[in-house]
């Protein structure tokens, strides 16, 4: 009788109501974790807190430099040992290859989600992938034309010239500590390099040339990543094929005729192709570290 007393006289239902209350809870803490969630992973903001997070200006760095050091080192060998004398193309190869390999991960849902177009006008987008193609063609040029460390050497002088650009056009400063740090690396680098110097007119003409793109380049893409809430892989995404175009269009007047006439066997389309995954990972690797 005390159990049906204490279900009649409304006890029951007010274990009901506070179970009720209980799952309601439950359900509201659950749809607040989803809905994180989602934050976190499907929108431009989320994943850009995600890459930064997991991949800091550290763990970018030292992920650029040894893919820098192995890109340069396969390129070389592709445009010496194996003879493929098409600096322009082999920059071409790559950015195919990379957008193939970002439409893959976009197909599996793995590539974070682009800010809306409105917040970042065609024009940016198409002017750093324009100028994406000049930097990395000019790139490709240097490095067939000169030594690797003279390579470096010029390499170097795209950072002070990325400093002073942006001092002049954007009124931003730097640091005494950071200035320090450069001028350590592009010390630490100098001498690393200096035993391999080999002067070439033509090609000290082409990698001054590159400088001036390939700091414009930096500045471009450092601005829209922090400005656009722009993921690495999500912008390289958007430029991708705006690069692949202007490829296109400079490959006939900057490379030599004969590409089709080249040995396609399978040690040389290996080499190349080493070359072009150690491409997209330069490219990612170097977008981490504007980010």
């Amino acid at each position: 009788m005390g159990l049906w007393e204490f279900i009649l006289r409304g006890g029951g239902r007010r274990f009901i109501k506070r179970k009720g209350s209980d799952a309601g809870e439950a359900g509201r803490a659950m749809e607040e974790l989803r809905g994180s969630l989602y934050n976190e992973f499907h929108t431009s903001e989320g994943a850009k807190r995600q890459q930064q997070r997991f991949c800091g200006p550290g763990v970018a760095l030292t992920f650029n430099f040894v893919v820098s050091v192995g890109i340069i080192m396969a390129n070389k060998m592709v445009m010496g040992s194996v003879g493929f004398n098409f600096p322009v193309a082999l920059s071409l190869i790559h950015y195919i290859a990379a957008w193939v390999l970002m439409a893959v991960l976009r197909a599996l849902y793995l590539m974070p989600i682009a800010p809306p177009s409105k917040s970042t006008p065609f024009s940016s987008l198409f002017a750093l992938g324009a100028v994406m193609s000049f930097s990395t063609g000019l790139a490709n040029i240097s490095l067939k034309h000169n030594s690797v460390g003279f390579y470096q050497m010029a390499k170097i002088a795209v950072t002070p010239t990325i400093v002073a650009a942006e001092f002049i056009l954007l009124r931003k400063g730097v640091s005494f500590r950071k200035v320090i740090t450069l001028v350590i690396v592009s010390f630490g680098v100098a001498v690393a390099t200096v035993t391999d110097l080999e002067f070439n007119f033509f090609g000290a003409c082409v990698a001054i040339a590159w400088i001036i793109p390939s700091a414009i380049n930096k500045i471009l893409w450092s601005n829209l990543q922090q400005s656009g809430n722009w993921t690495a892989l999500a912008l390289m995404w958007k430029t991708t094929p705006i690069t692949i175009f202007f490829f296109l269009v400079l490959m006939p007047v900057m490379d030599p005729p004969g590409l089709l006439a080249f040995n396609w066997n399978f040690n040389n389309s290996c080499a190349i192709m080493i070359s072009a995954l150690l491409g997209f990972l330069l490219q990612w690797s170097g977008a981490l570290a504007l980010g």
